[in-house]
């Protein structure tokens, strides 16, 4: 993994607060119109269009738009260019603007998710079908990545747990592992014989982890549904763990009762561990893991902050893993 400098953004390009702030309202009237059959364009100027993508269906607009507020942090929030521009999803390429650029070749709706493995309700539902009942709600959080840069950004999701205890997990069940998308004409670094990933893409968490209140499924990003870059339209958000963990565009939800392989384990085991909590006294073995460049940055402004342990979230974690040698697991 690369660690590329990115330039700060201007001040046209960060979205104000007040603006973000009054978005939901705008979306809201919007996805009634939507619902009305009122075209997108009928009732937005292009610039209030999602830019990364075709719009997302009326109704999620609409549960999005009436997510309930998350509670601010202290730090800024890092832009919408930023979140959007600079980003690992390696189905698009390795570079950081390669999402953005080649991931409009995703078609995020209609979506269907597999339930499976350990649970007594398993089956196929359609992504609305997924979110029905559920009450959306913003969780401001920050995401650290294992290549030591970092984000704050406000997600829109619901608890995990709330979507696995409708499927009934058997005493089986363990551990959760979840599977992206593979489709190669979608996704077309999955066709590069070049490709050191084992496709499709696959994470895991123990199901303390995945059952913990932290532990969010988002299908929005700064008021809006997730762009194809971000993982569009269901993505996992582990805030206390390095960003790999936080696996997009899924498709399958498995609940074992032995731990799953999970991609990045199974390509390097000796850099990034199934835990893969973040951890400032346990290094990368190529990079300390001590500090963090928080975007946006520049080479005059390196914005470097120091890292904590489980990103802060330590009071909220730590618990889970009582007893463990964080060194070993990693």
């Amino acid at each position: 993994m690369r660690i590329t400098r990115f330039k700060t953004p201007t001040a046209s390009e960060i979205t104000p607060e007040a603006i973000y702030l009054k978005r939901r309202e705008f979306m809201a009237a919007g996805a009634t119109l939507g619902a009305m059959g009122l075209s997108p364009s009928s009732w937005a100027a292009p610039s209030q269009l999602n830019a990364d993508g075709p719009a997302a269906p009326p109704w999620l607009q609409n549960k999005i738009a009436h997510a309930k507020p998350g509670k601010a942090l202290s730090e800024a929030l890092t832009p919408y260019k930023d979140a959007t521009h600079y980003n690992n999803f390696y189905e698009f390429g390795y570079d950081k603007s390669d999402p953005a650029a080649k991931a409009n070749t995703l078609k995020p709706h209609p979506w269907q998710v597999e339930i499976a493995g350990e649970v007594a309700k398993p089956g196929k539902f359609n992504l609305e079908d997924l979110l029905a009942g559920v009450d959306l709600e913003e969780r401001i959080y920050r995401l650290r990545c294992v290549e030591a840069w970092s984000m704050v950004l406000p997600w829109v999701g619901f608890p995990l747990v709330d979507l696995l205890k409708r499927f009934e997990p058997t005493s089986k069940a363990k551990y959760v592992a979840f599977t992206t998308l593979e489709d190669k004409q979608q996704m077309p670094e999955q066709k590069s014989a070049l490709s050191t990933i084992r496709w499709p893409y696959s994470e895991g968490l123990r199901i303390d982890e995945a059952t913990h209140p932290l532990c969010i499924l988002a299908v929005g990003l700064y008021g809006r549904a997730l762009p194809n870059q971000n993982g569009a339209p269901l993505r996992l958000v582990v805030p206390w763990k390095y960003g790999f963990k936080s696996i997009k565009s899924i498709v399958k939800i498995t609940l074992m009762e032995q731990q799953p392989k999970t991609s990045w384990s199974q390509i390097a085991p000796k850099e990034y561990g199934f835990f893969a909590n973040v951890n400032p006294k346990v290094d990368h073995p190529r990079w300390s893991q001590a500090k963090e460049r928080r975007l946006p940055n520049s080479l005059l402004n390196p914005n470097i902050v120091a890292t904590t342990p489980f990103n802060g979230y330590g009071e909220e974690v730590a618990s889970l893993y009582a007893g463990m040698d964080l060194t070993r697991y990693f």
